[in-house]
């Protein structure tokens, strides 16, 4: 018996003027949305960049100190070929950041700060697909995200949120989690692939560093992008699972 094949992929809303990409790594976007980053930028819509922490864990040959403020380097490099301007880095441990109430308070920081319609963030299911092992910092980073956005809304959680000036903000419309496997949703990629492939690429010594398949650039998100385009009916899509908040 021959397999089902996966259902169509809806269009994500794209009538908003204002996100923000909450992710726990430099290079988590470019691994998951920004080719789509770079379509909206190109609509004239703001976007803005949150690193939950440097990355300075993420190159073996590499004292954290030397590769925390090189990864930083490389992801607003990275960011501007996608024309975010505005990255943000929250200082959290690479490699053991921990769900909990200073996170979801940092995040409902960032959201009020900001005050988006439109919250990005990565897969923090489990696994991608069922097939590979998703990593412990995304999926802290993605959970709080849902809760920290939701604790931005409410002036009585946090409350020295509003003593600093932070009022709330109820504002954000949907969540997403980009390349989640859960994902029913994808923007068409097509037209911004290569801006997406030249994002990824300016993460020149994180590449360096990773080898094997997924320093291919190109060839990887050409694959990623190709399997979301053919739900989409599109050349290139990027996935994502959508929580509505209102």
């Amino acid at each position: 018996m021959s397999e089902q094949a996966p259902a169509p992929f809806e269009h994500v809303d794209e009538d908003w003027q204002t996100a923000v990409a909450i992710v726990a790594h430099p290079d988590d976007m470019e691994y998951g949305g920004a080719a789509a980053v770079a379509r909206w930028t190109s609509q004239g819509k703001k976007v803005v960049y949150v690193m939950v922490t440097s990355g300075e864990a993420g190159i073996d040959s590499l004292d954290p100190a030397e590769c925390g403020p090189l990864r930083e380097a490389e992801q607003i490099a990275s960011a501007r070929v996608v024309g975010v301007e505005t990255v943000e880095f929250l200082g959290y441990p690479d490699g053991v950041v921990e769900y909990g109430l200073p996170l979801r308070r940092d995040i409902a920081r960032v959201v009020r700060r900001h005050r988006p319609d439109i919250v990005i963030t990565s897969n923090f299911r489990e696994t991608y697909g069922g097939v590979f092992l998703n990593q412990a910092d995304h999926i802290a980073v993605g959970r709080a995200t849902l809760d920290g956005v939701r604790d931005a809304g409410n002036r009585w959680v946090f409350r020295e949120l509003t003593a600093e000036g932070h009022e709330p903000w109820n504002g954000v419309r949907q969540i997403w989690a980009a390349s989640s496997p859960e994902a029913a949703h994808a923007v068409d990629t097509t037209e911004t692939f290569d801006l997406g492939v030249a994002s990824l690429e300016e993460h020149k010594a994180y590449l360096a560093g990773l080898g094997g398949a997924m320093a291919d650039a190109r060839e990887f998100l050409e694959g990623f992008g190709r399997g979301a385009g053919t739900r989409l009916g599109t050349r290139f899509a990027v996935p994502f699972e959508v929580f509505p908040l209102r």
